[in-house]
């Protein structure tokens, strides 16, 4: 379904149990709603869930130019208020983490509990010219010459030898990503700034990320559960970046334990 929010046609589904608490799910760069289906069993059967195409994926609508991570926070409040929902329980992964901090810190009062899994909250300055390279190569060659890269970065050799149904799902996503959502969302990267302010949270939060993600590994995740005063961090084995798909099992298991607290 879409609807209309902050200017743009968000691309959305809101299922589960209809009277429950809504936990909101937010997908990594590059990637769409779908990006969830391995939590969608767990989840659906003790809440409602709302997952949604974030500016420039999947359905929803894909302006030109540059995005910021304040933006894409607004979006996320936009989509709840067109939903007449005050409150959920918020979960993002990658650049969804990184919109899930600025939620924390803007529209804390939004938000029942926080889960930040496989993100950062600081874009390192040696980390600038390498996102920069990508945005100039999908700007050039396309989406399709970012799928190899970042399959690599998102699952682990041995995750990708076996070929399961769920990287192909995900090489789906990557090459049908909006180039200029693509660019708007990296843009947005580079802004990021969150880690001197996290101490301002004091939501219940929960920090997953996977033990072999390298771009944004077990380091980042300490960092911001150093900052997050009560917060738990789980390091997922035998994951890179999307840890959600490659140990789903043990990805759901402490979620629910946390949501269901």
């Amino acid at each position: 379904m879409k609807i209309s929010a902050n200017d743009i046609q968000i691309s959305y589904e809101l299922t589960g149990q209809k009277s429950a608490p809504v936990v909101m799910l937010s997908h990594s760069l590059a990637s769409s709603m779908v990006m969830w289906n391995p939590q969608l069993d767990a989840l659906e059967s003790h809440f409602q869930v709302l997952r949604y195409d974030m500016r420039g994926h999947g359905a929803s609508d894909a302006p030109d130019g540059a995005y910021t991570l304040e933006l894409l926070a607004a979006d996320a409040v936009a989509l709840l208020d067109a939903l007449e929902i005050d409150t959920v329980h918020f979960v993002g992964l990658s650049i969804g983490g990184m919109i899930g901090q600025g939620l924390g810190l803007n529209y804390g009062n939004r938000l029942k509990t926080l889960t930040l899994c496989d993100t950062s909250a600081i874009m390192p300055e040696m980390a600038q010219p390498i996102l920069q390279e990508r945005i100039d190569a999908a700007r050039e060659n396309g989406m399709d010459d970012q799928v190899d890269g970042t399959l690599e970065r998102w699952f682990t050799t041995e995750f990708l030898e076996k070929n399961p149904p769920e990287v192909k799902i995900i090489r789906q996503q990557i090459m049908a990503t909006p180039l200029a959502g693509y660019i708007g969302c990296s843009e947005a990267l580079k802004g990021l700034n969150y880690l001197d302010l996290l101490s301002e949270i004091s939501l219940p939060t929960l920090i997953m990320v996977g033990e072999e993600d390298p771009g944004t590994p077990v380091e980042a995740s300490e960092a911001i559960h150093e900052r997050i005063a009560g917060s738990q961090l789980i390091v997922l084995p035998a994951a890179r970046h999307l840890s959600n798909i490659e140990q789903a099992e043990a990805f759901n298991k402490a979620l629910m334990a946390f949501l269901l607290k």
